[in-house]
């Protein structure tokens, strides 16, 4: 007699945060895990191999997949190999920044099913319908075609991150901790206020607290977090700041892990906006935190093209921040995006111009090339090309060790991708 359901998932290094979550959400249905084998994959040929061992003994096997932009065509190929080699015995389920974005040529690519938005609780009642044998298509939040036509069951509701682990106990998948959903400023370029909605959500500082406990239990006493902007926790718009919050939230987590654990915050993976970098949220990093840097977002030293972007900051603020950053003894890490939309060459010279007085502070620049993305405002933008004096202050910089990033590997990527989403087909 064949077993119930296999859900194979592919933990790949760039996704794994995602299923984190997902496998935190399934957990909290302890007759889903008791109904539904469970096998966790790091790579490609892990996938193929647990398929082929497991084809044959479960009425039904899904293959969940969730996937950037920059990997879609790993994630096409590994779609169409499945299903050249598995048809219909592998029901495959797609989400993540692009499918979301793009889901309809993730169908067409061979996905039977597309997530779209947050996955935990759509994942959890997808998983229900299947074990109860039910339609699962009036799901809210999923895509999937219908007579080559793409349907799309509806929006759904954003979820209280209250509801779910950040994590898997069962499987000791362990990682940042995410406190907040959601960005107010919609820039241009970036996914964010698209997949999780411009209304920021925090994780409670309750159950922050509680998640820190189960870690310590664990001896895993580096704490870090998972942010659009670290420093908007607890603001009820994600622009005012709310330092009663933030620092309830950083003295509450030091009062459990204690003196021998550590607090990364504001350093990757979250970043901070440069106005909201103020004494007073410096101060709470230096009295509660163990990161020697901050992580900046400044994008841009060109205001036209900051205001362009829908940033919401300015060319000062920045300034501002590297100096008032230095001056509390911390590195300042500051992002820049080249090659950005309705960039001229004044709009170069003028964003050279910063990175080298920046530099001059003492700060190091993290460096990216505008890649576009599906579902932005920039989507159909010409790809991001380094100007050629901009090159040779990179490499000068490059030597000098203030500066990284992989731009030139993104700039190969920027003219893939937008061949891509401009030419309709995958």
């Amino acid at each position: 007699m064949l077993k119930n359901i296999a859900l194979v998932i592919y933990l790949s290094r760039l996704n794994r945060y995602s299923f984190n979550a997902i496998l935190g959400a399934l957990e909290t249905q302890k007759y889903l895990l008791k109904e539904i084998e469970i096998f966790l994959c790091e790579n490609r040929r892990e996938v193929f191999k647990v398929l082929s061992q497991i084809k044959n003994f479960y009425s039904q096997i899904i293959l969940a997949l969730s996937f950037f932009t920059p990997q879609l065509w790993e994630f096409f190929d590994l779609i169409k190999k499945v299903k050249k080699e598995f048809d219909k015995k592998v029901f495959i389920i797609a989400g993540g920044p692009h499918p979301t974005g793009d889901p309809e040529r993730t169908l067409k690519a061979g996905a039977d099913l597309v997530v779209l938005r947050e996955g935990e609780e759509t994942f959890l009642e997808f998983c229900r319908a299947l074990l109860e044998k039910r339609d699962f298509f009036y799901i809210k939040g999923i895509a999937f075609l219908k007579d080559n036509r793409i349907i799309f069951t509806g929006k759904r509701k954003n979820i209280n991150l209250d509801k779910f682990l950040p994590f898997s106990l069962k499987f000791k998948r362990f990682g940042p901790i995410e406190i907040t959903r959601g960005c107010p400023f919609a820039c241009y370029f970036c996914q964010t206020s698209r997949i999780f909605g411009t209304k920021v959500r925090h994780r409670s500082i309750e159950k922050i607290c509680e998640i820190v406990e189960i870690l310590k239990s664990r001896n895993l006493t580096d704490i870090r977090f998972i942010t659009p902007n670290a420093f908007s926790y607890g603001s009820s718009d994600g622009k005012i700041l709310n330092l009663e919050a933030l620092e309830s939230l950083l003295k509450n987590i030091r009062k459990i892990i204690g003196t021998n654990g550590r607090i990364f915050f504001g350093s990757f993976p979250s970043e901070v906006r440069p106005e909201h970098v103020t004494k007073e949220t410096l101060e709470l990093v230096l009295r509660y935190c163990n990161n020697d840097n901050l992580v900046i977002g400044a994008q841009s030293g060109s205001q036209k093209i900051l205001d362009l972007c829908h940033r919401g900051h300015t060319v000062e603020d920045v300034y501002t921040a590297v100096k008032l950053t230095i001056k509390a003894g911390l590195k300042a890490k500051v992002d820049f995006i080249f090659g950005l939309p309705g960039e001229t060459e004044e709009d170069v010279k003028k964003t050279i111009k910063v990175i080298k007085d920046l530099t001059q502070m003492g700060a190091i620049i993290h460096a990216h090339t505008f890649m576009p993305l599906p579902q932005t405002p920039f989507a159909y933008e010409k790809p991001g090309k380094i100007d050629k004096e901009l090159f040779r202050v990179i490499n000068k910089l490059l030597g000098k060790g203030l500066l990284f990033g992989d731009w030139q590997k993104q700039e190969k990527l920027s003219e893939k991708i937008s061949e891509y989403l401009c030419s309709g087909f995958y």
